[in-house]
């Protein structure tokens, strides 16, 4: 494990070419370092004077990242020469919930709202809306099934499940006793944080437990927060909660 960073009120990490890039809530600029020597290069500052940074995604086919606050998303260069307000497209547009998430996937953009995901093309079109209560992140498999991280209201426990379009769960995780983040590989495997048990956990393509595949010695016993993962180099960034830090593992997902 290393640390790229300390940076307090961590809210999401990703990975562009070469740079891992990091956003906190207290600030309105995007940490970046080179992922191979680890030495910090320099901010982008955004143009939002919303300091509420919610999350951060990079898209490889658009070599752009996408970055939220509470109610808009900016699409910027890795190299920070080029912001734009990238949604809602009208200014006079405004979202009545707030953002809580993104991922992106080749071709698409994932945004979880308070009670719904939205599905966008790269040129920012909605493709389609998908209400979910209790949602708090989202992903999409390489067969282009939607899995999200969500509260069972009637359960009373936050778990994993695959969704339709139509908005109803199936596949659904065991539970898991607090807000877990979400990422998944190229053969539709999940990887779960797990911050309760300081664990990160590996479902199978049908949402059944294979086994933690970082465990609470590894990432001494603090509380994982974010995750991306990254397919190429089998790397997997996790943010943790308590020191505000991001640590990098090598992890095989062939179960």
């Amino acid at each position: 494990m290393w640390r790229c960073c300390s940076i307090v009120d961590l809210a999401g990490v990703t990975q562009l070419r070469n740079v891992v890039c990091i956003i906190c809530t207290r600030s309105s600029k995007i940490s970046r370092f080179d992922a191979t020597s680890h030495q910090r290069l320099t901010d982008i500052v955004m143009k939002t004077k919303n300091y509420k940074l919610r999350d951060i995604a990079a898209c490889q086919c658009t070599s752009h990242l996408y970055v939220a606050d509470c109610s808009h998303v900016w699409r910027v260069s890795l190299d920070g020469t080029d912001i734009q307000h990238w949604l809602p497209k009208s200014s006079l547009a405004s979202y009545s919930m707030s953002v809580s998430a993104l991922s992106v996937t080749a071709s698409r953009l994932l945004i979880t709202y308070t009670d719904h995901l939205s599905q966008f093309d790269v040129h920012g079109v909605e493709l389609r809306r998908v209400d979910v209560s209790g949602i708090t992140h989202a992903v999409e498999s390489p067969t282009g099934l939607l899995i999200v991280s969500h509260y069972n209201r009637e359960k009373k426990h936050h778990q994993v499940s695959k969704v339709n379009t139509a908005g109803q769960l199936f596949n659904s995780s065991p539970a898991i006793h607090s807000i877990p983040d979400i990422a998944v590989d190229s053969k539709g495997n999940v990887l779960v944080a797990y911050p309760d048990y300081r664990q990160i956990l590996l479902f199978g393509p049908q949402l059944r437990l294979c086994h933690a595949i970082i465990d609470e010695n590894q990432l001494n016993y603090e509380q994982p927060q974010r995750l991306c993962y990254i397919e190429q180099s089998r790397q997997l960034l996790v943010g943790l909660a308590n020191r505000g830090s991001v640590a990098v593992f090598n992890v095989c997902t062939d179960k």
